[in-house]
Formats: structure tokens, sequence, C-alpha cells
């Protein structure tokens, strides 16, 4: 369903999304898209039903409202490749930030992973249309999983979660290909590790390599595929 994200009674974009975890998403979405730089930016959010849709009511901190004004984009109705809309071409990359490398994760333990993470897909198995990001401690406990017909919005809700409970340590598994947007919201979001069970980008290789992010892509029973951070990994 169409889901606004209306800053200081301006709406910003319109999503379509699953009409789940709302709360999250906008958390998520303003933090990882750069319109806050801490969850106190937000002052507080209302999910409010309308005849066509839901518009989530957030109030912002002036100093990143005026930010945000000067950020415009038009993203209406966007789950594809996440340029779509953008206004000027140096909107799509970011400068993103150095990450520092904090822990090590045992790769024989990404099995048990994406065995828990399929077996959480409740949304998943009931409709076969969405896709699902997965937050995993390093030893591969799932803490939280957030799923939406979109990829990005559904590493947005899990990034709003990660966000409120005070950023714990791990990586993010995503049931999709890992494209630039995502590895640009992960690193933003202060990540260090992203797999996806799909291919990663040219693009999101590139972003990866330069914010010292961990990106593992073909992540499968018995293999996965690691373009970047190896130094993260331990066999």
């Amino acid at each position: 369903m169409p889901v606004a994200l209306v800053y200081n009674g301006i709406s910003h974009t319109v999503m379509m999304t699953t009409p789940q975890d709302l709360e999250d998403f906008a958390l998520g979405f303003s933090l990882a898209e750069g319109i806050i730089d801490k969850t106190s930016d937000i002052y507080g959010i209302d999910v409010e039903e309308t005849c066509n849709g839901v518009e989530v009511q957030i109030e912002l901190a002036t100093r990143c409202f005026v930010r945000l004004k000067d950020l415009r984009r038009t993203m209406t109705g966007r789950t594809g490749c996440g340029i779509c809309g953008s206004e000027q071409l140096e909107q799509v990359t970011k400068k993103l930030p150095k990450l520092d490398r904090t822990f090590s994760f045992d790769l024989n333990k990404l099995d048990q992973c994406l065995t828990i993470l399929h077996d959480a897909q409740v949304l998943g198995k009931q409709t076969g249309s969405t896709h699902a990001a997965g937050f995993f401690s390093l030893e591969g406990e799932l803490l939280a999983i957030r799923e939406d017909v979109g990829r990005h919005v559904a590493l947005d809700k899990l990034l709003g979660w990660h966000a409120k409970n005070n950023q714990p340590l791990g990586f993010v598994l995503v049931t999709s290909r890992a494209s630039y947007e995502m590895v640009q919201k992960a690193a933003t979001c202060g990540i260090e590790m992203l797999i996806a069970i799909s291919a990663g980008t040219d693009l999101a290789v590139r972003m990866a390599e330069e914010s010292n992010l961990t990106l593992i892509g073909f992540a499968r029973e018995g293999r996965a595929t690691v373009y970047t951070g190896k130094e993260r990994l331990t066999y």
C-alpha cells in the first residue's frame, strides 16, 4: 500500500510498502538517507491511516528539516534500482563513512544463519512475494527480521530497529541482490557487514571497498562470494 513519509507537515516521499513496522521504516529511512544524524533528531512518529493509504507523520529537528529541504528527492513508488527519482546525479552516490573493523565472523556459521532466516520469514511463506532483512549476532543468533515487498524497505525497517536498540554488534543478511543503495544504507548506519543471497552489483562492490564494508554475495549452503572486507572473516 502507499505509505507517505511526512516531515514537519510536508510530504517528502510516497513508497509502495508492506504496512508493518512503519515506525521502524520511518526511522531507518531517515537515517539511511541522511535526513537525520541520530535517533534523537526525531521528536515523534505518528502512523495515521487515510482512505488512500498511510501517512507517517515525523516531527523533525529544525536543523535536519532545513537540510532536508535542500536534499529533496522525488521517489514516488520506488521499488527498483533506487536511482529513479533523483533530481541530480550527485544525489545518487553519497560520501560514505570509513567503517572501523570491530569484529570478526566465522564464515562457517553462515549456513545456519541462512536456514534461520528462511524459517523466520512468516510473511514470505504466506505470500511468496516479499524480501527479508535479518540482523544476526556474531554467534549466528537472529536478533531481528523485517519483511517487505521491496528489498530497500525491508532493509530500512531493519536499520530502524537497529538504531532503536542501541546498534548491537552484528551483521545484516538480505534475501536479494546487494545493490549500490543497500551498501550505501548499511554503511551510513554503521553496519560493517552485508551478506546477500544474490549478486552484488559492480557499483555496490566499489562502494563497499571505499567504505571498508565487508560485502558477501551468492550466499548459499556451503558457498559464498566474498567481494570485499575479508579481514573480518575467519574460516
